[in-house]
């Protein structure tokens, strides 16, 4: 048997905020589509399914795709702590934490603590992103290292 990762997929509040969000942090809108009827209420197993779908990618290939739900009503819920089980964040490398943390200023996202070094090797924040998504950024200082 042959695997391979596909992306992540991701229900949000506002489909439109949330692309626009991760857009301005470089990912590339790869497609649109609104889903819906018995094959998507087969493959989601949920009755009556209707979605707006987004499919993002990063510069490297990774993809990440967004649903915002029409039918059923979305169901708010916490978003998930570090230590919670379940889905934890999406992790983006990034070469400026700094710029990107401007560009999720904008959107009203901030860094749940700060930014932290990881042995002279990693800068690493979380910060909640639309829809409470949690996202790590990462500078890999081997690669980016700081001026």
């Amino acid at each position: 048997m042959v695997i391979s990762f596909v992306n992540v997929g991701i229900a949000v509040r506002d489909l439109d905020a949330t692309v626009a969000f991760f857009t301005d942090l470089g990912l590339r809108l790869v497609g649109r589509d609104e889903v819906s009827g018995p094959w998507a209420d087969t493959a989601v197993g949920l009755d009556g399914n209707h979605a707006k779908v987004a499919v993002l990618q990063t510069p490297d290939g990774g993809e990440l795709e967004l649903f915002e739900y029409l039918h059923p009503d979305a169901i708010e819920t916490s978003p998930t702590l570090p230590h919670e089980i379940g889905t934890h964040r999406v992790a983006c490398a990034v070469d400026d934490p700094d710029a990107a943390l401007e560009i999720a200023a904008r959107y009203g996202c901030t860094p749940l603590r700060g930014v932290a070094n990881y042995q002279d090797v990693y800068l690493l924040t979380y910060l909640r992103g639309p829809s409470g998504i949690l996202l790590m950024l990462a500078q890999d200082l081997r690669a980016y290292p700081r001026a």
